[in-house]
């Protein structure tokens, strides 16, 4: 472990064999309006993604469906060649259409395309961990997911991909692709109001498997926030920073991967997360969700 990487909030998580920092960057943010095209600021973008390195952060959520394709491509021109400790987490499982929908793609031929479609836009001969995206753009959805992450292993075992993950998935989705093969992490919607997969969380972290939630201050009522708000206040931060330093404590197993295209709302989410929650605070917030 890297000295600077330590002393982001929260420390290290391994992900298989792989060594991240918990307070990670998810680069959605950076490509256009609506997750589509080009950012309005092009240098910007890049400065972001290099301060997040410079910072010591060394876990980058990606797919190619942003953009599709940008944010692949800034990472790459920022970045490569890239430094030894990072490790760029991609997802497949979900295209776009001219409306700026996200259109399921799971077809084993859309999932070998995706998975080049990554290799070629990052500059990289494997990916480090892909997370096959399931549900719809409403959320998680029943059903099987054998067929598609039969072919995501196949393509491990071509030597593609290191590891593999699963994304917007039921806890029932979950079981059956430990069945299948190793799974390294799990990212879903959760945050201080949305706690559906609290009790997933928990069994995962038994298991040392990673938990990362998207969203981390979506779906709050007016109540919920003003709740938030009032936490917030009382420590002279902002509800963001609550909400991460929230996630950070709440289990060992959740990595944070906040996104933003500036650098000081990058520098204000990491200090954010610093905050450290007492006992009274943390039993506050809880009722939020409950």
């Amino acid at each position: 472990m890297s000295t600077l990487s330590t002393s982001l909030p929260g420390g290290t998580w391994t992900l298989g064999d792989l060594t991240v920092t918990r307070f990670g960057y998810g680069a959605m943010q950076l490509a256009g309006p609506g997750v589509m095209g080009p950012p309005a600021d092009h240098d910007g973008a890049l400065a972001v993604l290099r301060e997040a390195i410079e910072l010591g952060i060394t876990h980058i959520d990606t797919a190619s469906a942003y953009g599709p394709r940008v944010t692949n491509q800034l990472i790459h021109e920022a970045l490569h060649p890239y430094p030894e400790s990072l490790h760029i987490v991609t997802k497949v499982g979900a295209t776009r259409d001219e409306h700026g929908g996200w259109p399921p793609a799971r077809q084993p031929e859309d999932l070998r395309r995706a998975v080049h479609e990554n290799l070629e836009t990052l500059g990289l001969e494997v990916l480090d961990l892909v997370n096959l995206r399931l549900g719809n753009a409403q959320g998680p959805q029943p059903g099987s997911l054998a067929e598609p992450l039969e072919t995501l292993v196949e393509l491990q075992q071509q030597g593609l991909i290191r590891h593999l993950g699963v994304s917007n998935a039921t806890a029932e989705q979950v079981a059956e692709a430990r069945a299948i093969a190793p799974i390294v992490c799990v990212q879903n919607m959760y945050n201080l109001a949305y706690r559906q997969d609290d009790e997933l969380i928990d069994e995962l972290a038994e298991e040392g498997i990673a938990y990362v939630p998207f969203f981390p201050l979506g779906g709050f009522s007016p109540l919920q926030s003003s709740a938030l708000s009032a936490v917030a206040a009382r420590l002279d931060a902002t509800p963001m920073s609550v909400a991460l330093a929230w996630l950070l404590q709440r289990s060992p197993n959740i990595l944070l991967i906040p996104g933003t295209s500036s650098v000081a709302h990058l520098r204000e989410n990491l200090a954010g997360a610093r905050l450290s929650l007492s006992d009274e605070e943390l039993a506050e917030l809880d009722k939020i969700g409950r």
